[in-house]
């Protein structure tokens, strides 16, 4: 299609006419960034004026920036918590938001064990939807003639709760698909999935995948690019593959889908594409029978030009198994949200994953940053607001922790999320994702912290006392060689007593009170989700965490300032520990998690 110059963008030539138009709105975003965030704050408030939360604050009708931060504390989710309480119990008052509260986005994040809840407004999914627009034209920008073809994506839903009010409580992804946004969207041929609608809905995570990659090898030569939400959930749509090739061989070769598929709008839709096709069968077979899973992406699905997963943060452990998989195809990171808000999208999505980089869209949400200093940390007083920084204020390499405001009634609070800024689009800074503020542990979804960890320590050691045996000492790390992941738990133990010390299935049932301790992302992720693997404890020699104090301090650490890494990724740290240990551990079943959550 020939596209109208007057409409182009600077950001390179539009494949489209739609797409010109998004890249347009892209410049005009980040060109009067400062402006947009005063209006978007301006709008916020001017919309909940008259909600109890800001009312407390005695903002008088204002709706200017200086007002605002000189009157409204920087918060976290603990201080919100009374008020989400009370609106999950049924005050339909105005609360928050002065819009209904439509639903409850529960986050990867957690408080007291279950996941946060963010109250969202029917609004927000147009904002959202928006966002989610912007990203294909960016990308058609990179990767011509992704109209000629599909997308494998491995999408999923995932189980929701209802509060006593009966607002519906999910994550935010299962709600964008659940919506008629996305149920109902238009024909877009850069947008087009193997994966029917009905097959990404089904709440059965082995139906949902079977029936999705069943779709991906129908087909195959089609396929342009392959994906999931983060990196994770690709590498685990491959060891699905492994597990499973031969009876998906099978249903292609009958034409008949597997009885294990129940689900009746699945096996519906699934078998008006599937049809015999002895061909294809012997490809699978072929290509899947002598165990042989480097490349194979790119051998099944030959036409694949990117992978179209989140390899940022805790994913980028994942970055090496999908490599393998893949013949070192191009992983894109396209864009950066979260429960609380969509934050913006990546320009530059070729770029390798260590030079990803998120431009914030100042149309989302009204944004503020502490500036991230170790050293020298920033104090926060909820009695003294703090002057943050505005979007237009940031440096060049500097780091900072985010804070938002949202139309949904989130008032100047802190995601967590520690961003540094590696460049601008025009005013709009580009940010690298560092970390989730406090995050030790991560495998998937789940984000597992220090104080978590020794609270499930504390809880798992309880059973050893029978034995007079403590723990000494331990430490952590994500094991993602496996498929799915696990946590890894090193203890160092005193026996004091070496005559009746712990036997093996009490060092198991040690591994399973600790899943039991562990927050309800990671449970769920465990039980329904089958993300994450059996949590391991490798028992090492007494003497082994000297010798890693040891280490640290010929390497330059100071010995009166040492502590115990409690989670540890150095390969010299990992092999000492591999090389003392004696005994290895895992839960023998999984642990207990459903899909109500206490209110």
């Amino acid at each position: 299609m020939a596209v109208d110059s007057s409409i182009s963008s600077p950001l390179g030539p539009p494949a489209c006419e739609k797409d010109a138009k998004a890249l347009r709105f892209i410049e005009e975003m980040t060109k009067n960034c400062d402006s947009v965030q005063e209006n978007v704050l301006s709008e916020i408030l001017t919309q909940n004026a008259g909600v109890e939360y800001l009312q407390q604050w005695n903002l008088n009708g204002a709706t200017d920036r200086e007002t605002f931060k000189s009157k409204v504390p920087v918060i976290t989710y603990e201080d919100l918590q009374p008020y989400i309480q009370r609106i999950a119990n049924g005050d339909r008052s105005p609360i928050l938001s002065s819009h209904p509260i439509s639903e409850f986005l529960t986050s990867s994040g957690t408080s007291a064990g279950e996941r946060k809840l963010m109250p969202t407004i029917a609004a927000e999914m147009d904002r959202r939807q928006k966002l989610y627009s912007l990203l294909m034209p960016v990308m058609n920008l990179y990767v011509p003639g992704l109209d000629k073809g599909k997308g494998l994506y491995f999408l999923f839903i995932k189980a929701e709760s209802k509060t006593p009010s009966g607002l519906v409580a999910r994550p935010v992804l299962t709600s964008y698909y659940k919506s008629q946004q996305f149920k109902t969207r238009p024909f877009d041929p850069y947008n087009v999935y193997t994966s029917p609608n009905e097959t990404i809905l089904c709440v059965d995570s082995f139906q949902s995948m079977y029936s999705q990659m069943l779709c991906g090898l129908i087909y195959r030569e089609e396929v342009l690019r392959c994906g999931a939400v983060f990196a994770s959930g690709l590498v685990r749509a491959i060891k699905f593959l492994q597990l499973n090739w031969q009876e998906l061989a099978c249903d292609i070769e009958t034409g008949k889908l597997s009885t294990k598929i129940i689900d009746p709008a699945v096996r519906d839709c699934v078998s008006k594409i599937l049809k015999p096709n002895p061909d294809l069968a012997q490809f699978v077979r072929e290509e899947c029978c002598e165990g042989n899973w480097e490349g194979i992406i790119t051998r099944i699905w030959p036409n694949t030009k990117y992978l179209d997963v989140i390899v940022t943060g805790a994913m980028a452990q994942y970055i090496p198994i999908l490599d393998y998989y893949s013949g070192n195809l191009p992983k894109t990171c396209t864009m950066y949200a979260s429960s609380e808000c969509y934050f913006g999208l990546n320009l530059t999505p070729m770029v390798k994953p260590s030079e990803v980089c998120y431009t914030i869209m100042p149309n989302m949400g009204y944004f503020e940053f502490i500036p991230h200093d170790p050293s020298n940390p920033v104090t926060i007083s909820r009695d003294q607001p703090p002057h943050l920084l505005d979007l237009a204020d940031l440096e060049l390499g500097k780091e900072y922790e985010l804070v938002i405001s949202t139309y949904s009634g989130l008032c100047r609070y802190r995601v967590g999320d520690i961003l540094q800024v590696k460049g601008f689009h025009n005013s709009a800074p580009q940010f690298k994702f560092i970390r989730r503020k406090n995050v030790l542990l991560s495998i998937d979804a789940d984000k597992t912290d220090e104080t978590e960890l020794q609270s499930a320590v504390e809880n798992a050691s309880e059973l050893l006392k029978e034995f007079n045996t403590t723990v000494v000492e331990y430490t952590s790390y994500g094991d993602t060689k496996t498929i799915p992941g696990h946590y890894v738990i090193y203890w160092e133990l005193l026996v004091k007593d070496p005559s009746n010390g712990p036997t093996d299935d009490v060092l198991d049932q040690c591994c399973l009170a600790m899943e039991e301790s562990l927050n309800s992302v990671y449970r769920q992720s465990r039980v329904a989700d089958n993300s994450i693997g059996p949590l391991e404890i490798r028992i090492v020699q007494n003497g082994t965490f000297e010798e890693l104090m040891d280490y640290a301090i010929s390497r330059g650490a100071s010995i009166n300032q040492y502590k115990v890494p409690r989670c540890v990724s150095f390969t010299p740290i990992m092999e000492l520990l591999d090389s003392r240990v004696v005994s290895v551990h895992f839960s023998p079943k999984a642990p207990h998690w459903t899909s109500e959550r206490r209110f």
